[in-house]
């Protein structure tokens, strides 16, 4: 009869009394109605043996009807949940407090007949006791589904989040990244004392580019600077493409001196390499670079402003150079 009570007995309420009471039917008609229930259900005794499984349950657990009868419960219990899972229902019988954990849905998983962890959603209860014996029945939530719509969805997050954070021609990070960037590296400046340069490089002649050999030419000639950029620099630097033929630079934990150092490598990786265009033609182009050092608890718009003035310093003194402020 206890099998025929598991419905009726959901987290330890009554259902209402305009419903059917299960055990008030024939126990084959509840039977029947367990048996083929979309929840998986398991019925387990107080030594923990299994004692009832539906289909629904041996779909998820892969064992076959009968199989896991007389079987441990443990053995569908990750080691460490299996032993505490049986302390917990020595210490439940051997005590009259109330449960803390039955009738709550908890989260874990499931081992299944193939070794696989299955992610399950679980609710259990008292049956009470039958014929001197305690038992215990729970409702099974397969959550793979639920977890693959989640790791989907979270997947689908974080592309949308690169992609608005990422310039689509060029791969780099985008003027918002750059912004997002640069306060958590002024932060971390502040913090620490470390220095800190910022870097503008612009595509000298630019224009003549996309006027000559025209503008898929032109997108070629930016995609590759912008490769040409990240490869010269290092490994803690930080590009990103802010403009049309504008790229900004981060060197966090170096000052000017340095900086410049790797801005001059930066702008003769660029000089040296020539582009090929979709249509197999060369081009060479070269950058100007203007660099500033951040001051400390200055606004950072204050270093990249002086940045900009060391590009136009560069672009004036006959393009092709670096120059810091």
């Amino acid at each position: 009869m206890f099998l025929c009570n598991l419905y009726a007995k959901v987290g330890g309420s009554p259902v209402p009394a305009a419903t059917i009471m299960l055990d008030t039917l024939p126990c084959t008609l509840s039977l029947r109605l367990l048996d083929n229930a979309l929840d998986a259900i398991v019925v387990i005794d107080e030594d923990g043996a299994i004692r009832y499984q539906n289909g629904a349950m041996q779909a998820l657990s892969g064992y076959a009807c009968g199989e896991a009868l007389g079987q441990p419960l443990a053995g569908l219990l990750p080691a460490a949940m299996a032993e505490q899972h049986h302390r917990y229902v020595r210490a439940y019988l051997d005590s009259c407090k109330e449960s803390t954990v039955l009738g709550q849905v908890r989260e874990f998983a499931i081992r299944h007949r193939t070794g696989e962890m299955v992610p399950i959603g679980m609710k259990a209860i008292d049956l009470g006791i039958h014929e001197g014996k305690r038992y215990f029945g729970a409702f099974l939530e397969d959550l793979r589904a639920r977890r693959r719509m989640q790791a989907e969805r979270e997947a689908l997050l974080a592309q949308l989040e690169k992609q608005a954070l990422s310039d689509a021609l060029t791969g780099l990070p985008n003027r918002r990244a750059f912004d997002a960037e640069a306060a958590l590296t002024c932060a971390r400046a502040a913090r620490s004392g470390a220095l800190t340069c910022v870097g503008i490089a612009d595509i000298d002649f630019f224009k003549k580019v996309n006027d000559r050999y025209g503008h898929a030419a032109g997108d070629a000639v930016l995609a590759s600077v912008a490769g040409l950029i990240g490869q010269a620099s290092r490994a803690t630097d930080f590009v990103a493409r802010t403009g049309g033929e504008e790229f900004s630079l981060l060197f966090p934990g170096i000052g000017s001196d340095i900086a410049l150092v790797v801005a001059e490598r930066i702008r003769a990786a660029v000089e040296r390499e020539p582009i090929v265009t979709p249509d197999g033609q060369q081009v060479s182009v070269t950058i100007s670079i203007g660099l500033a050092q951040l001051a400390p608890g200055a606004p950072f718009a204050e270093a990249l402003a002086r940045a900009d003035a060391a590009l136009y310093e560069a672009k004036n003194g006959g393009r092709n150079l670096v120059c810091a402020r």
